[in-house]
Formats: structure tokens, C-alpha cells, sequence
């Protein structure tokens, strides 16, 4: 609020000043006279926020919107989220809470309905940039997935970066890791969420560098990281095993690897990544008893046409920083499928 020229007013001119479009500093005295900290101990408190029918979260939620996301929601603590989430519900069944909790998001649930999850943001970057091994990654993976549930992984947003970190394209200045990266918000359990301008490639670094202005200049057509983001926004809409499909890991040594299934063969998906800076060749297991070894499977993002695997046991060699998405041919031309009775 200091006098400066910018929005942010981060270079304040004069700390004793009050911008002019804020006020004077009768008005700070003014407002810090008129804003109680609210005291959700208090049952008055939490009736008019949430509990009551005419509180702000239900009456908002009466009036059309979808749902709620909560900033700083840790602060709301354990039992309060979930008088809220509770109430929201109350008011209009299936929507969603969401909370920011930059926390390991195991006990967060059922008090929220997702979190922004940013244990596992930063744990893809780290892999990604060669920080944090792939089998330990995978563990890692596995065990938060399994500690927070599908469910709630599934609803929670998964992002990259937003208004309070740095950029993708500065916290991963190699392309290979970033595409990668992204490979692997689209293809994990979550929903992936972008901070505007990094589907095209915007740098910033500390604040307030990741809060600039749109790079309209930037956005075309043939803008190659635009393109990316849009294969991968097709994936994800292609296959349904990435919107709502479980989470198992795939046995390897050296890539990350899992799949995502659910209770229909025609729906699996599975991911290789190899985040090192070296060719990994190696084979893997896949424990998936629906898929055919006799049968073909998909690179559905490459040029490689389809070939016959064994789905259990696949041979995968990847590049430093490649990755690879299988899915398998349930319906290939000349009409006969294994997989006939068995979808």
C-alpha cells in the first residue's frame, strides 16, 4: 500500500506514504479500528461464514457458484474445514472445496475435497532435474497416492507453478525436462491446473517476476510449447484411465513407471519416463492380467506405428529426459481382437 508506481508496490518511493488509490493513512487507522480478526471458536463466527443458511459459504454457493477454493486454508485448521466442507455439501451437493495446503495432504481428507498439491509438484521437479532418483520417486509417488486415497488425488490440482513460485520455463530451463514435467501432470492422478502464460512459455523467477502480464505476443499457433500443451490437454481427454483411472506402479530398476487403469482393458495407459541424462534400456513388468500378450500396443504420442509386445514383460529403451505412452490395440483393422471378451 506504501506511495510507488507500480501495482505490486514493491519499490516503494516513500514507506511513510499511502499510495493515493488506496487511501490515506487515516483510512489504514480507520481500517485497522474496523477489521476484527474473525474467531472461528466462536459459534457466531462459524454461523455466519458457513454454518448458517444464509452464510457466506452457502449463500454464494445458493447463488450459482460451483464451489469453494480456500487460500491459506491450513489456518482454517482440521475440524473447521470440515464444518465447511460439510456445509458446503449441505447446500449444493458434489461441490467442491478446495484447499491451499502446501502440507503432505494425507490428513487434509474428507476435511477438504482436494488440496493443491504441492508435496507432489515438487517432488516432480526435483526428479525431473535429476534431484531425487526415479525408484525413489516412484515410491514416493505410490506411497502418497495410497496414504490420501484416489479420490481425493484425483480432484486435487496438480500444478507446475502459479502465482508464488517461479515459472516452469525458469524453474526447468531445459526443454526435455520441462516437457517431461508436464508429461507427468497430465499423465499422474490430479487435475492438472496451468498458471497462465506457461502453456507458452513465459520465464519469471521471485516475486514479483511470476506475477507479470500476459505474453499475448507470444501465443501462436505454431509456438512449439504451445503445441505441446495442447497434445497433452488431447491426451488427457482421449483416455479416460487419466481423468478417472487408479494408480499402480509398473516393477522397473531405472524409469519411472506406472499405469493408470481401471476395471476396463480399453482404458489403460502406461507411462515410462526416463529422467536421467543417459539411455536407459531395460525390461519391466506390467501386473495387469487384462492386457493381451499377443496383441499390439499404442504409442499414443509418438510416430512409432504399433507393434506386437508383451504386455507383461516389455522391453523399454528411453533416451536422457524421454518418455513413452502405451495404450493398448483393443480394436485393430481386420477385425479379430483377444480382446473381444475381455474389455
Amino acid at each position: 500500500m506504501h506511495l510507488a508506481y507500480t501495482n505490486h508496490k514493491y519499490d516503494a518511493l516513500d514507506y511513510r506514504q499511502v499510495s493515493p488509490e488506496f487511501g490515506t493513512r487515516a483510512d489504514v487507522k480507520a481500517l485497522a479500528a474496523n477489521l476484527p480478526e474473525l474467531n472461528l471458536e466462536h459459534a457466531k463466527v462459524r454461523e455466519h461464514v458457513y454454518g448458517g443458511r444464509d452464510s457466506v459459504v452457502r449463500s454464494y454457493l445458493r447463488d450459482g457458484i460451483d464451489g469453494w477454493r480456500l487460500d491459506v486454508a491450513v489456518d482454517i485448521g482440521f475440524r473447521f474445514l470440515d464444518e465447511l466442507t460439510r456445509a458446503a455439501h449441505a447446500q449444493k451437493p458434489g461441490s467442491p472445496v478446495v484447499g491451499e495446503i502446501a502440507n503432505y495432504p494425507k490428513e487434509w481428507f474428507p476435511s477438504v475435497d482436494a488440496v493443491m498439491n504441492f508435496p507432489l509438484r515438487e517432488l516432480l521437479l526435483r526428479t525431473v532435474s535429476g534431484r531425487i532418483e526415479p525408484q525413489t520417486a516412484q515410491r514416493m509417488i505410490a506411497r502418497l497416492v495410497n496414504d490420501a486415497g484416489i479420490e481425493p488425488m484425483l480432484k486435487s490440482w496438480l500444478m507446475l507453478d502459479n502465482h508464488d513460485t517461479a515459472r516452469l520455463a525458469t524453474s526447468l530451463p531445459d526443454e526435455r525436462q520441462r516437457r517431461l514435467a508436464q508429461l507427468l501432470q497430465f499423465t499422474l492422478p490430479g487435475a492438472p491446473n496451468l498458471y497462465y502464460g506457461s502453456e507458452v512459455g513465459m520465464t519469471g523467477g521471485d516475486d514479483p517476476e511470476m506475477r507479470a502480464p500476459m505474453r499475448w505476443d507470444l501465443v501462436r499457433d505454431d509456438d512449439p510449447t504451445l503445441q505441446w500443451t495442447r497434445r497433452l490437454v488431447e491426451l488427457r481427454k482421449r483416455h479416460r484411465a487419466l481423468r478417472i483411472g487408479d494408480f499402480r506402479t509398473i516393477e522397473s530398476t531405472r524409469l519411472l513407471a506406472f499405469e493408470r487403469h481401471t476395471d476396463r482393458a480399453r482404458d489403460t495407459v502406461l507411462v515410462f519416463a526416463n529422467p536421467g541424462s543417459t539411455e536407459v534400456s531395460e525390461t519391466v513388468m506390467v501386473a495387469n492380467s487384462k492386457l493381451m500378450n499377443t496383441m499390439k500396443m499404442l504409442d499414443v504420442l509418438g510416430a512409432v506405428p504399433p507393434q506386437p509386445m508383451n504386455a507383461s514383460l516389455l522391453q523399454i529403451t528411453l533416451p536422457p529426459h524421454g518418455f513413452l505412452v502405451l495404450a493398448p490395440e483393443v480394436a485393430p483393422p481386420g477385425g479379430y481382437s483377444a480382446y473381444k471378451r475381455v474389455q
